[in-house]
C-alpha cells in the first residue's frame, strides 16, 4: 500500500513550523488515542500513522531527509528501526514514550536519566488512573468529589533515601556512583546497568525501617477532584503530582481521572444536545395538546399539534448541556412514540370498533399513508 504524505496526515502544509506541528499531532493524537477508541483498529492505525508522521517532522534533520527523498529518506530510522507497523511496544515503544511525554506531558511516566546522562538512574514516578462514574446531573453542572487512591508515597521517616534514620546511603563502589558500567565484548564496549546498586549509584548499608530501603511506601491518599461542568464520558481530568513518587529524587508521577457518565433514565447525550424518547396517547397525537416536558432545569410546556406521528422529533433550544470543551449550549431532542393502549376494556373495545369503521369510511383520507401503502401493495402483486 503506498504511503501517505507525513504532512497530509497531520494535516499541515510543507512549511509548517515546529509549533504548528506539535499542534496538530496533538489533536490527532487526541482523536484517534485508542483510550477514546477502545477495540477500533482504524483509529489505532491512525494514531500509530500521527505518531510516526510526527516522529519524522518534529525532527529537523528528519524532516530535511524526508523533504528532499520522502519515504526513502526516512524509512529506515522513522520509527526506531520499528517500521511504519511498529506497535506501541518493541522497537518503536522508546520514540512513542518520549514523543507523547512531549506533548502531553509524560502521560506514561516511566525512567528519565539524571542530569547529564552520567550519574545514577532517576526514575519519574508511576502515572495512575482513576476511573470515576457520574451521574448526568453532576456530569453537566460540575461538582466536587472525593477519591482514595492507592499509590507508593515518599517514606517520611527516612524521607525518601531509603536509609535508616541517622545514616545515608554511600556510593557505589562498583560503578562509582553512576549507576552504570562498561563490559567489554571483543571490539565492543556495551554500557550496562550496574548489577551491584541496581542503577541507583548508592547503596543501603543500614536500611529504613518503615520502607525497607525502597525510599517509598504504599499509601491511601485522599484528593478532592474538582469536576468542570461539561464532562463526557471519555474526558480525563490530569491532577499534576499525585501520581507515585519517584526513585532516587525523581518527579512524582500524574494522576488522570477518568470520566464515566452513566446512564440516564430520560435522558442520553451525544456531544451538546440531549434527547429523550416521549410516548403520548394516541388521542393526543391525533386532536393535540400540551405535555409537561422534563429537562435539566426543570419542566417545560411542549404544545404538540394535532396529527402528530411517531417519530416527529422537537427541538427545545437552548435545554441541552454546555460542554467542557466550550461552545454554544445544546438542545434538547424530544422523540414522539405514540403508544398504542393496552389492558382495553369491552366497552373501550366497542368504541374503537365503531371508531374504525367511521374511520373506513373516509376512503382513506384519514390515513394516508396506510392507504397508499395498501394501493402500492395491491400493485405489487398485479404485475407480478
Amino acid at each position: 500500500m503506498a504511503k501517505r504524505d507525513l504532512y497530509e496526515v497531520l494535516g499541515v502544509a510543507k512549511n509548517a513550523s515546529e509549533g504548528d506541528i506539535k499542534k496538530a499531532y496533538r489533536r490527532a493524537a487526541q482523536k484517534h488515542h485508542p483510550d477514546r477508541n477502545p477495540d477500533n483498529a482504524e483509529a489505532e492505525e491512525k494514531f500509530k500513522e500521527a505518531k510516526q508522521a510526527y516522529e519524522v517532522l518534529s525532527n529537523a534533520q528528519k524532516r530535511a531527509a524526508y523533504d528532499q527523498f520522502g519515504h526513502a529518506g526516512v524509512d529506515s530510522s522513522a520509527a526506531g528501526g520499528g517500521g511504519p507497523g511498529a506497535g506501541f511496544g518493541g522497537a518503536g515503544a522508546g520514540n512513542f514514550g518520549d514523543i507523547f511525554g512531549d506533548v502531553f506531558g509524560d502521560i506514561f511516566g516511566g525512567a528519565r536519566g539524571g542530569a547529564g546522562g552520567g550519574g545514577a538512574n532517576v526514575y519519574r514516578g508511576a502515572d495512575l488512573r482513576y476511573n470515576l462514574d457520574l451521574s448526568l446531573e453532576e456530569a453537566v453542572t460540575g461538582t466536587t468529589v472525593k477519591i482514595r487512591v492507592p499509590t507508593h508515597v515518599t517514606c517520611k521517616p527516612c524521607n525518601g533515601s531509603g536509609a535508616k534514620k541517622g545514616s545515608s546511603p554511600t556510593v557505589c563502589s562498583t560503578c562509582g556512583g553512576h549507576g552504570q558500567v562498561r563490559v567489554q565484548q571483543g571490539f565492543f564496549s556495551l554500557q550496562q546497568t550496574c548489577p551491584h546498586c541496581h542503577g541507583k549509584g548508592k547503596v543501603i548499608k543500614d536500611p529504613c525501617g518503615s520502607c525497607h530501603g525502597q525510599g517509598r511506601v504504599k499509601e491511601q491518599k485522599t484528593l478532592s477532584v474538582k469536576i468542570p461542568a461539561g464532562v463526557d464520558t471519555g474526558d480525563r481530568i490530569r491532577l499534576a503530582g499525585e501520581g507515585e513518587a519517584g526513585e532516587n529524587g525523581g518527579p512524582a508521577g500524574d494522576l488522570y481521572v477518568q470520566v464515566k457518565v452513566r446512564a440516564h433514565a430520560i435522558f442520553s447525550r451525544e456531544d451538546s444536545d440531549l434527547f429523550c424518547e416521549m410516548p403520548i396517547s394516541f388521542v393526543t397525537a391525533a386532536l393535540g395538546g400540551e405535555l409537561d416536558v422534563p429537562t435539566l432545569e426543570g419542566r417545560v410546556k411542549l404544545k404538540v399539534p394535532a396529527e402528530t406521528q411517531t417519530g416527529k422529533v422537537f427541538r427545545l433550544r437552548g435545554k441541552g448541556v454546555k460542554s467542557v470543551h466550550g461552545g454554544a449550549v445544546g438542545d434538547l431532542m424530544c422523540r414522539i412514540e405514540v403508544e398504542t393502549p393496552v389492558n382495553l376494556s369491552r366497552k373501550q373495545k366497542e368504541l374503537l370498533e365503531q371508531f374504525q369503521q367511521a374511520m373506513e369510511e373516509g376512503e382513506g383520507k384519514h390515513s394516508p399513508r396506510t392507504s397508499r401503502w395498501f394501493d402500492g401493495v395491491k400493485k405489487f402483486f398485479e404485475d407480478m
